[in-house]
């Protein structure tokens, strides 16, 4: 799966609507999201970023807390 279709896919599942403002050739250039639909997006890439530094911590079961 290409980044372009993951990024299709996950603006159809959140339902996101952005905008494109176009350069001189017609090629995307910015996008214009609500200001909602952006605050979700930030949050998720922290979500993110955060599950990729500690990606290599030991795991621990249920059983463990017991």
């Amino acid at each position: 799966m290409t980044k372009h279709q993951i990024a299709e896919r996950i603006m159809a599942e959140r339902n996101l609507n952005p905008q494109y403002v176009l350069d001189k050739e017609g090629k995307k250039a910015f996008v214009v999201l609500p200001v909602d639909e952006y605050e979700s997006l930030l949050e998720d890439i922290q979500d993110l970023s955060v599950l990729a530094e500690r990606r290599d911590e030991p795991k621990l079961s249920l059983d463990d807390f017991e």
